[in-house]
This record gives structure tokens, C-alpha cells and sequence, in this order.
């Protein structure tokens, strides 16, 4: 899909991957919907976007968690700039670490992570089918094809947004509905530093088990290997080549991944068993 001129709904979009996405869209001219849960973020991010393109997008302070909320911000996109084409799931959170939290806490994970992603498509999908054309685009991760150390809400959550988007690729793909899935690993953003700074060494865990797995990738350029894979509506969309490798290797032998991954993480908690 060629996005000049396609409206476009970005959540997460007050920074990181998300605010990245928003600039590079419009650059791209898209009219876009910059969504974040921080109001404020969100409108820094349009104005920025706007001085180089005026016009070319509007903020809203918004939880996409919540049914209501993003049928509010489709309602705005529509009456800004017209029916919504493209929409990037891309608001998540870590979650806190380890095994032993909340219900609370899972629901929060399961709510963001996922079912904002559930209740964005019920919503647009629909429509999509009836234009026969539409973009979904889903902020997973590498923990999503992987796992994740230390965290097992995110690891649990992210696999389940690559399972939805893949659902969703093949049930509604001949029917002019395109979906991709985006699944990094390091990103510069606030999100992969929350576990070093939460005094959890299970949330410090995690933050190594990315940062020394491979290059910390800056938002604009995973937004540029987003943009990219829209152009070709390619599915999988891997801003670090190597997780295709290591996704290879899990499933050549599931077993000999499971022990080299219980190796890395005594590695990282500075064990040499």
C-alpha cells in the first residue's frame, strides 16, 4: 500500500517507535491521528510533524485499551481527514517482571498488549471488508517470536499480538485487508530501559537480555523498515535480520534453543554452570 494521501491512526504515538512512525508517515503524506495515553506527548508530536507539513495531523489524548476511546479517535480521524486506512497498534507497556504479580498487573498487560489490538480490528475491520481495502499494522516484538527473560507477562502478551495478527492476515487477506506484524528487539525508547530502572532484577534481567543481544535500533529507522514493508505488504517485519535466524534455529530444535536460552540468561545473571 502506497500511504500519500491514506489516513492513518497511530497510537503510542507521544514518542519512541510511535512518534517515529507518525513523522515518517507524514512525510510520506499521510494525514495522520497521533494517539498516547500522555496527552501532551502526543501534541509535541504533531507539532513538530505540523512545522514541516501543516495540517498533516492532530494529537489525542486517548487509552486504546478502552473500546469507547478508540471508536472516538476513528470518529475524529474521519471527520479531520476521512475514513481511516491504516491503522499501527503500536501503544504497549513491559509490564512488571517475573511470575509472581497481580491479576491487576496481568489484566493491564493482557489489556494493552493485546486486546487493544482485538478491540482496533472489530472496529475496522468490518469496514475494511466493505472498501476492500485496509492496513493493520502490529507493534509485537522479538519476545513475541522468542521469548522474553525476566518478564513473563510481556513475553506472554507479545506472542499472543503476533497470533492475532497472523489470524488476522489469513482470515481477512483476500479480502483486501493487509496486516503486518512488527517485532524488534533493542529499541531506543523509554519502554526497553523500564526494567534496569525498576529495582527489580528480574526487570533489570530483561533490559540486558535485549541490550546485549544485538544493535539498539533508534525509532527512526524501525519506522523506516515499517514504512518499507507497507510499500510491499510484506508480514514479518524484522528491523534486526537476526532474530530471523534465531526464530530458524527455535523451531530446527526446539529443545537445544530452550537450553541455549537458560544458558544466556545464567550468563546474564552471572553464573558459569
Amino acid at each position: 500500500m502506497k500511504v500519500d494521501h491514506k489516513v492513518a491512526i497511530v497510537t503510542g504515538g507521544g514518542g519512541g517507535i510511535g512518534g517515529a512512525l507518525a513523522a515518517k508517515l507524514a512525510q510520506q503524506g499521510a494525514w495522520v491521528v497521533v494517539a498516547d495515553l500522555d496527552p501532551a506527548a502526543a501534541a509535541k508530536v504533531v507539532e513538530q510533524i505540523n512545522a514541516e507539513r501543516s495540517g498533516a495531523a492532530v494529537s489525542a489524548g486517548a487509552n486504546v485499551s478502552d473500546t469507547t476511546e478508540i471508536r472516538e479517535l476513528i470518529a475524529l480521524a474521519q471527520s479531520e481527514f476521512g475514513p481511516v486506512d491504516l491503522y499501527f497498534a503500536n501503544a504497549g507497556i513491559t509490564g512488571p517482571a517475573g511470575l509472581d504479580i497481580s491479576e491487576d498487573d496481568w489484566d493491564r498487560s493482557i489489556d494493552v498488549n493485546l486486546r487493544a489490538h482485538i478491540r482496533a480490528a472489530q472496529l475496522l475491520i468490518p469496514e475494511w471488508i466493505e472498501r476492500g481495502e485496509g492496513y493493520f499494522v502490529s507493534t509485537a516484538s522479538a519476545a513475541g517470536l522468542l521469548t522474553q527473560l525476566g518478564s513473563a507477562a510481556y513475553s506472554v502478551t507479545k506472542h499472543a499480538a503476533v497470533g492475532f495478527a497472523e489470524w488476522l492476515n489469513i482470515t481477512y487477506g483476500d479480502q483486501g485487508v493487509r496486516v503486518s506484524c512488527l517485532c524488534p528487539m533493542g529499541v531506543n525508547t523509554k519502554l526497553l530501559y523500564s526494567g534496569e530502572q525498576s529495582g527489580d532484577p528480574l526487570g533489570d534481567l530483561a533490559t540486558r537480555a535485549v541490550t546485549t543481544a544485538g544493535d539498539v535500533l533508534e525509532p527512526a529507522a524501525v519506522a523506516d523498515s515499517v514504512l518499507a514493508a507497507i510499500d510491499e505488504e510484506r508480514f514479518l517485519i524484522l528491523p534486526h535480520p537476526q532474530v530471523l535466524d534465531m526464530y530458524r534455529q527455535k523451531g530446527t530444535d526446539y529443545d537445544r534453543w530452550l537450553h541455549g536460552m537458560r544458558r544466556y540468561q545464567r550468563s546474564l545473571q552471572g553464573e558459569t554452570r
